[in-house]
């Protein structure tokens, strides 16, 4: 398959995903008024209690089997790989940037949390999915694909994009959401500062005056003291340790991170791996396929519908100022230049240690992990603890308006690699 070949396989899913998000712009203009704020919220709910669950579930039930999950460990390490990865590019970004404060966990969300995470019921969400949905099947279908068969190819990429979904998800709602939310209120710091100011007053003189212990201890009260002090002491470190532990789990948000789509995951895994639901839900001879051919019917209908959001939800971007344009600049070449360089190294090295099977559409979907844009989550998540939602918009914009570019090439470049 010729370089040309490739470059226009790669191109058409981008294209595709660009019309459709298109026309979701336009059905939110003003003067439209057909996927308006209320109108979009309605849709997204529908999209991520229905479809999303639908979509995922019936792709991991065809794909996943005991097999297939040993060939696709390394899947979630992969993704956590991204995560930790982008933000210290997140962490360099800020560092050389210098934005307010409150930007800082937008920031290192942004180039940590690419769009592996799945859609939420709020207004200007999105997912990684939505983007993979259409492209994995439709460069399976172009004529000269690396990978094997189009039936083939587009039942194992869904089931492949179905994983990473849902294991984006966990990570996105535990790691990146507690960034956002550190960097969104003071720091421990600050407040021990107002702490220890408010608890320095000075003693009033009349205390001092009605104190009638002896200044100086004998030797036996001041080892009493010692021991009580220590005790004291080791009881704070320990009570301190809780404090942080349950302020880190309680900060989880739990909901989302069990989302319609997750457990749909789940089942999926459920059908997909007991032999006996296997044979009763999933091919041609099972009883109860009707069951597997309703959540696909369902599921069919979350790619157009997600990415007519997406383009309405970009419309944000466009109202929206009062970014940096270092900062755009320093998330873009982190996202679109960096990251993917560095996964080449890492997906090559895991397949030279065996880490990896010698699959073509496993390992391009690996790399294309790290070449996808930020989640549009991040637009979710910053508007639940109401900092930098501007900001995240104007983001948001610019980073999809470049990702035609950037995925095309980058697409076409890991499938030259693989191939």
């Amino acid at each position: 398959m010729g370089l040309l070949d490739l470059l226009i396989a790669s191109s058409i899913p981008v294209l595709k995903v660009l019309l459709i998000t298109a026309i979701g712009s336009y059905l939110a203009l003003d003067h439209v008024d057909v996927l308006g704020e209320e109108a979009r919220k309605h849709v997204n709910n529908v999209v991520f209690y229905v479809f999303n669950p639908a979509l995922v579930s019936s792709n991991l039930a065809e794909t996943i089997i005991y097999d297939s999950m040993k060939k696709m460990w390394f899947m979630p390490f992969n993704i956590l790989i991204t995560f930790v990865i982008g933000s210290l590019l997140g962490w360099f970004v800020v560092q050389f940037t210098r934005p307010p404060s409150h930007l800082h966990g937008l920031i290192v969300g942004c180039c940590a949390a690419g769009k592996h995470s799945l859609h939420g019921p709020f207004p200007g969400a999105g997912n990684l999915g939505n983007m993979f949905l259409i492209m994995i099947p439709a460069i399976c279908k172009e004529k000269g694909s690396p990978f094997g068969s189009p039936d083939i190819c587009e039942t194992c990429g869904l089931g492949y994009v179905s994983l990473s979904m849902a294991i984006g998800a966990v990570y996105l709602w535990s790691y990146v959401f507690n960034i956002v939310r550190a960097s969104s209120f003071p720091s421990v710091k600050q407040f021990d500062k107002i702490h220890v100011d408010e608890s320095s007053i000075e003693t009033p003189k009349s205390e001092l005056g009605s104190c009638k212990e002896p200044l100086l201890a004998s030797e036996n009260q001041a080892d009493r003291y010692a021991l009580r002090s220590s005790a004291s002491d080791e009881m704070v470190v320990r009570s301190g340790l809780k404090q942080k532990i349950a302020v880190v789990f309680g900060n989880i948000n739990w909901k989302s991170l069990f989302a319609p789509s997750t457990i749909g995951a789940i089942v999926g895994f459920v059908i997909g791996v007991i032999p006996l639901t296997r044979k009763l839900m999933v091919g041609n001879d099972a009883p109860l396929r009707v069951i597997q051919d309703s959540a696909s019917l369902l599921g069919d209908g979350a790619i157009p519908t997600l990415n007519l959001i997406m383009g309405a939800n970009l419309l944000k971007g466009l109202r929206g100022s009062g970014i940096q344009k270092s900062v755009i600049f320093g998330i873009i070449v982190a996202r679109y230049i960096a990251l993917p360089l560095i996964g080449i190294f890492i997906v090559k090295g895991a397949l030279r240690f065996g880490f990896i099977p010698q699959d073509p559409l496993y390992q391009f979907i690996l790399l294309l992990q790290f070449a996808v844009p930020p989640a549009m989550n991040m637009g979710t998540i910053t508007q639940l603890f109401g900092a930098g939602e501007t900001e995240c918009s104007v983001i948001i914009l610019w980073a999809y308006a470049l990702a035609s570019i950037s995925l095309t090439l980058w697409s076409t470049f890991f499938m030259w690699l693989v191939a």
